[in-house]
């Protein structure tokens, strides 16, 4: 009777903590969402006859020979994206000129009629080779818009645009992203395509179930709404898109922010390339290493994977002076991030959810993603207050919102104590989603408050660090 009754107790206490889980609040990413927002960062890699030709936008009328890499290394592009940090790659593999990096089946417009390698090249193959050598995702940049295949602008076209996506995604490993923009111009019969854009997602889902589909509208992530590396100062991860495609998307004043009752997890992804122009020009220099931090924080640092695009010069190599500056960005990125100030801090919260550490305040410290903080589900604002061993000096703050269980958070602000035990209010935000990373005044300070204002349900943090950033010109 004892052991009966003590293995019912245990059965309640199970049942109590499992009750005692937060429920999902509102559209939640999948696995694969989760999986890529946790990349943060990735290249983007423009590379074809525009590189050859110094356009940003073919005509579709290039002689296939134009397209000639004399010493391409894709070896090398891998190494310099695990150098970076980056996790992933995506090649044009077939850019609006309609030219094909691969020996499409459906097209007479690709490396099989050129003479490079001749004719026996295949881009994919040796950037998808090296990725899996060197560990980095692989993934597929296609046009639907196509300047050069005749049967653009008929019915028919979207019949060679699913072969050409079979072709692509069903031979050179898992893609991770395939990433389709809404570009639609007139082919060269003078018309513009009607897209069959439900099944072009579904063929990409049958051939490629994990890979992650961007577009102005996702639908496994969206475009920022610009090519600045900036997403908003509020960005949401839910926006709805019924209703649109990727060729009649949302304003770009929905895009950047997103929306706060979207129907849809749909997070933001912020392209921006390295130079001015998104294919190689040898007369460009890549931005500056203070240029690539504030990037890095007005994308990462507001709830977005940044996608950098890389491109390769004539040679198929990445230049020197551009792999140069990506160190000095991997170098500053480090100086700033390695040493967690807060990582020997205790913290407390005014209020925890159920009982024991399970939901404690100090899970925002440590480094196990998928413990966290939360308090009791009738409380949308809450405080929590991190104390560190003494007064440190920082001016960088990262906040992480359990994302698994939905984004919650609207409004939140950052206070630090004065040695009389004053708080002052040293930033504030509106989301946090997977990352936040404020630019506050550099401070001191051994005490540090983070209060959550405003949520859609009782908020929920399973991440915190402080930095301090001697590099970028200013704190704000």
């Amino acid at each position: 009777m004892r052991y009966c009754g003590f293995t019912f107790l245990l059965l309640l206490l199970f049942a109590g903590c499992r009750f005692n889980t937060p429920e999902p609040y509102g559209p939640v990413p999948t696995k694969q969402q989760i999986a890529w927002q946790q990349m943060e960062m990735n290249m983007f890699v423009h590379f074809g006859p525009n590189t050859f030709t110094g356009l940003e936008w073919g005509t579709g009328e290039e002689p296939e020979d134009i397209f000639n890499p004399t010493d391409l290394n894709c070896r090398q592009w891998v190494e310099t994206a695990q150098k970076t940090g980056f996790k992933g790659i995506i090649i044009t593999a077939k850019h609006h000129d309609g030219f094909c990096l691969w020996p499409n089946p459906v097209s007479s417009h690709t490396v099989r009629e050129c003479s490079w390698q001749d004719g026996k090249g295949d881009m994919l193959r040796e950037l998808s080779d090296a990725c899996a050598e060197g560990g980095l995702a692989f993934g597929i940049y296609i046009s639907p818009w196509d300047r050069h295949d005749p049967h653009y602008g008929t019915a028919e076209y979207n019949q060679v645009f699913l072969q050409t996506l079979e072709s692509a995604l069903s031979d050179y490993g898992p893609i991770f992203e395939q990433w389709f923009d809404g570009a639609c111009g007139e082919g060269p019969n003078g018309k513009k395509q009607v897209y069959d854009w439900q099944s072009f997602f579904q063929k990409v889902t049958e051939l490629q179930p994990n890979a992650i589909m961007f577009s102005n509208i996702g639908p496994g992530c969206r475009w920022v709404g610009n090519e600045q590396g900036h997403a908003g100062e509020t960005c949401w991860s839910t926006m709805t898109i019924d209703g649109f495609s990727p060729s009649n998307s949302p304003s770009e004043d929905t895009l950047n922010p997103g929306e706060i009752h979207g129907r849809s997890w749909v997070p933001a992804e912020t392209d921006i390339s390295l130079h001015d122009g998104w294919f190689y020009r040898d007369n460009e220099e890549p931005k500056s290493v203070k240029q690539l931090l504030d990037i890095y924080y007005t994308s990462v640092g507001r709830n977005s994977l940044l996608l950098l695009n890389v491109p390769p010069d004539t040679r198929g190599q990445i230049a020197k002076k551009d792999s140069l500056r990506l160190m000095e960005f991997r170098a500053a990125l480090d100086h700033i991030f390695t040493n967690n100030l807060a990582k020997d801090a205790t913290a407390k919260a005014d209020n925890t959810r159920g009982w024991g550490s399970r939901f404690s305040a100090i899970n925002i410290l440590d480094s196990d993603y998928y413990s966290y903080w939360a308090p009791d589900d009738k409380h949308q604002t809450a405080e929590i207050v991190v104390s560190l061993p003494e007064s440190r000096t920082f001016n960088r703050v990262m906040i992480q919102e359990f994302i698994p269980l939905g984004q919650r958070i609207s409004a939140f602000e950052v206070d630090t104590q004065d040695e009389s035990g004053k708080w002052h209010t040293v930033g504030k935000g509106s989301t946090i989603g997977y990352k936040r990373i404020l630019r506050i005044p550099t401070c001191t300070t051994s005490k540090i408050r983070i209060r959550i204002t405003a949520s859609k349900a009782c908020p929920i943090l399973n991440g915190f660090g402080l930095y301090m950033d001697d590099i970028s010109d200013s704190s704000l």
